[in-house]
């Protein structure tokens, strides 16, 4: 059974690997006002020594965030600590629009992506190289070999895979293992209490394949900072065309459904019981997953960082848990709901208890 954490020193291993991370992943999606609501360098610069002076060891980015900006903030933080970190950057989404090989999962999109990003980083080797987003159209075998290619080569140290089905994870590492590549060691997720469809395949491959897990967007878009008001869900129940947006101004409307208002109505409650923030308590339920490795955490100032690493002081008894379970629970669909139902469990036993 994993213990539980109550700090970025409790280190967990990634997967199968040996490779050791803290159980918060700082996101730097937020280095950069590129994109017109991010962290200016200074901010993003006392960010990440912030977490570091917390003693965190791992940090996420992407060749796309910002235009490429996050990786040269990164370069520049990281000078004289770069090997005390574990470095991971993605590659697939398009850099070069209208250039239909600067984005994709194949090799000559890996190859130009990785060279760019170990530039901007000022590194020679990145310690996790993360496929992005399937594309749907590149053969798998292609990518495993080029990752196995880059791995021998010394420019990447493991591989992981973000926003992919499960399926198409669980064929990449069994064409990995019949060739002798490098293996997917984790997968990214996006993972929370209003986003849980992850539990039907994901999860549970990942369990039976030896993956780690690292949910982004804890917070469901913020929507589970407590941060929009009745008033605001009442909006978009009224209009669906509602006018609220996030700090990026993004249309919420999607998010700010019934039933991720119970949720937040729960949560809200709990963080007011236990003396926590809803951040807090959102964040912690997701530490205490037993399936979670790492909770790639976002922030845009030092206070919300300082905000978040706060999940690590708080407890959720089962009672707070069971509570947060029922709001936000969902249908597991088929073959899982049928599988697990007790007349065919009885069917498939015959009657035996068998403990696995």
């Amino acid at each position: 059974m994993r213990g539980r954490v109550q700090a970025l020193t409790d280190f967990r291993l990634l997967g199968c690997s040996g490779l050791r991370i803290s159980p918060l992943t700082l996101g730097t999606m937020t280095f950069g006002t590129e994109s017109g609501w991010g962290a200016d360098v200074e901010s993003s610069r006392r960010i990440f020594d912030a977490y570091l002076a917390h003693g965190g060891n791992c940090i996420d980015t992407a060749n796309f965030y910002t235009g490429g900006v996050s990786e040269t903030y990164l370069g520049d933080f990281m000078a004289g600590k770069r090997d005390r970190l574990v470095l991971a950057t993605k590659y697939s989404l398009n850099t070069h629009r209208g250039d239909p090989n600067a984005g994709g999962n194949h090799r000559k999109c890996m190859v130009q992506s990785v060279e760019a990003s170990l530039k901007r980083l000022a590194t020679d080797y990145v310690d996790l190289l993360w496929v992005h987003i399937w594309d749907g159209i590149t053969p798998i075998d292609e990518v495993m070999r080029a990752l196995d290619d880059l791995v021998r080569a010394g420019k990447v140290l493991y591989v992981g895979v973000s926003d992919t089905p499960a399926w198409k994870v669980a064929q990449a590492n069994t064409i990995a293992a019949f060739r002798g590549w490098s293996p997917f060691i984790a997968i990214q997720i996006e993972y929370s209490l209003i986003e849980r469809t992850v539990e039907r395949e994901l999860l549970p491959m990942a369990d039976d394949l030896g993956l780690g897990v690292l949910p982004w967007s804890p917070l469901g878009g913020a929507v589970l900072t407590g941060k929009y008001t009745a008033a605001d869900f009442d909006a978009v129940k009224a209009s669906p065309a509602a006018a609220v947006h996030d700090a990026g101004s993004r249309p919420v409307a999607k998010r700010l459904t019934d039933r991720n208002r119970g949720i937040v109505d729960v949560l809200c409650c709990i963080a007011g019981e236990i003396n926590a923030t809803a951040p807090q308590v959102a964040l912690r339920w997701l530490l205490d997953r037993s399936t979670v490795t790492s909770v790639i955490l976002g922030a845009r100032t030092p206070a919300q960082l300082e905000e978040n690493l706060g999940s690590f002081a708080i407890t959720l008894d089962p009672g707070h848990v069971q509570r947060l379970d029922d709001a936000s629970g969902i249908d597991l669909g088929f073959p899982m709901e049928f599988i697990n139902r007790p007349t065919i469990r009885d069917l498939v036993t015959g009657g035996s208890r068998i403990i696995p």
